[in-house]
């Protein structure tokens, strides 16, 4: 994962047809997150939108050397 998604791990996500998830936007802090969604859910009020925490962006990249033992 980028560097900048690891600095954003709040994203929001649209919902869309058939449980599809659609990141509209990322922030630094949930307040931020929670603060955006209210405006967006104000603006499409049609649409659904959630808050959630990006655990991939923490996840160490996987690798097929092994590291040895010292």
């Amino acid at each position: 994962m980028k560097y900048q998604a690891q600095l954003t791990p709040w994203v929001i996500f649209q919902i869309a047809a058939e449980d599809t998830r659609h990141p509209v936007s990322r922030f630094r802090r949930r307040n931020d997150a929670d603060a955006y969604m209210k405006v967006l859910n104000n603006t499409k009020p049609n649409s659904k939108f959630i808050v959630a925490f990006d655990t991939e962006s923490f996840v160490a990249p996987k690798s097929d050397a092994v590291l040895a033992a010292v």
